[in-house]
């Protein structure tokens, strides 16, 4: 039984149920000696609790798509077939563009929200460079299959999901593609493809999008792997001009950190509540050493060019929860690298789906500016002031990237 199917909601509902009604029936009448009687009556009350927590874990995984099945839960799944050290470029001196096609087979995908707007399609994807098996969920825009369009090819966002966390979560909880189907229709947002790989692939560990020899390869798993087998089954832009990132909480660590780290391959990046130093997640395996804590924060990167990337970087958060590492990349960034901050009031909510469902049709609508090159217009949402603030933060913090420290306890 799936973990996020409707039977096993059913069944937790009923047997929540049944276990409420049961002390009702039986309390009184219990037979036999006194002993055993109070023994049946706790675990009367035993089987209640267990029953009520698991309907409530199970609402609450529905709603944010934690965990997309048990071995996720359970943490028994692992993705990474082998982890070769692939050098400084993640490619490991393979010319992956030449490899020959990548043929996948596409299948519905289940889930809530997974058939709405047209369906969302998955496929479960070797990946030749990076030693990485695992599952890469697919929504076509609604201009896809119109024949105005057949020669068309279509710009591409990588949607990465929070850690713990299912690639599922943004089509499920955060309907990112019911959103943005009017607007792609109306021709407010372009048509973009929405592309949301597996980004958890070890169990119980964030990845923290960064290539470990010998552990794992997940910058190559998301900025080659993927790239590539979506450029060889759909009538997709090859990139960098064709091809954003978009992330929350920890993928919007990795959607700013992949665009910085590879100007070849993304022209822009969406940061939702991310940071930039990988401390930001305790249980990232980018955290392990300074080397690599260095190697994978963007704001250190983006410094180190001598000559800045044809980059745009688009972040929002609240004070202490990714605001300030907008700030940070805001401040050292130079032409052509550009970045566009938005500050989110904490009386919007907390660090969660529903502070970023909202924010998505505004994220996109500039996504669509850049991409496109479309002349700027004013796509604002009650979530931006007219004014940004620092809220309160002490320069020194701000200029380092890694104000939200503290708040590193409930990363998503």
């Amino acid at each position: 039984m799936s973990l996020t199917g409707t039977p096993f909601l059913y069944t937790a509902i009923v047997l929540a149920v049944v276990a409420l009604a049961l002390p009702f029936v039986l309390w009184t009448r219990l037979k036999g000696p006194k002993a055993l009687r109070a023994a049946l009556r706790a675990l009367m009350l035993v089987f209640a609790q267990a029953t009520a927590i698991t309907l409530v874990f199970v609402l609450v995984n529905n709603a944010n798509n934690l965990y997309d099945n048990w071995a996720d839960l359970l943490g028994t799944g692992n993705h990474v077939q082998q982890a070769a050290n692939l050098g400084a470029d993640g490619t490991g001196g393979i010319a992956y563009r030449k490899l020959p096609r990548v043929v996948q087979q596409f299948t519905p995908a289940d889930g809530p929200g997974m058939r709405a707007a047209g369906g969302v399609r998955v496929t479960q994807l070797r990946g030749r460079v990076s030693g990485v098996n695992a599952e890469v969920y697919v929504w076509l825009p609604p201009q896809y299959d119109e024949p105005a369009y057949k020669n068309r090819k279509f710009p591409v966002v990588e949607l990465l999901s929070g850690y713990p966390g299912s690639a599922k979560a943004w089509f499920g909880s955060l309907k990112v593609h019911q959103q943005l189907e009017p607007l792609m229709r109306s021709g407010r947002v372009a048509p973009f493809i929405l592309v949301a790989p597996r980004t958890n692939l070890i169990a119980k560990i964030d990845t923290g999008c960064a290539n470990i020899p010998g552990t794992v390869n997940a910058d190559t798993w998301l900025s080659i792997d993927v790239p590539k087998m979506i450029t060889d089954n759909f009538r997709a832009a090859s990139g960098p001009n064709g091809w954003a990132t978009a992330g929350y909480s920890a993928g919007g660590h990795c959607a700013t950190k992949l665009a910085v780290a590879h100007p070849d391959r993304y022209r822009a990046s969406v940061s939702l509540s991310g940071y930039n130093d990988p401390i930001g997640e305790r249980n990232s395996l980018a955290n392990q050493n300074v080397r690599l804590r260095r190697a994978n924060n963007p704001y250190i990167l983006l410094k180190n060019y001598r000559t800045p990337p044809p980059v745009a970087l688009y972040l929002s958060g609240q004070s202490g929860d990714g605001y300030q590492a907008g700030v940070a990349l805001e401040r050292i960034a130079k032409p052509p690298t550009t970045v566009h901050v938005i500050f989110v009031p904490r009386s919007a909510g907390g660090h969660s789906m529903a502070l970023w469902r909202p924010q998505i049709p505004a994220a996109f609508g500039w996504l669509t500016r850049v991409l496109e090159h479309r002349p700027h217009h004013h796509l604002r949402t009650a979530l931006t002031p007219p004014v940004p603030s620092s809220g309160g933060s002490r320069p020194a913090e701000l200029a380092s990237g890694t104000a939200s420290r503290a708040a590193a306890g409930r990363r998503r």
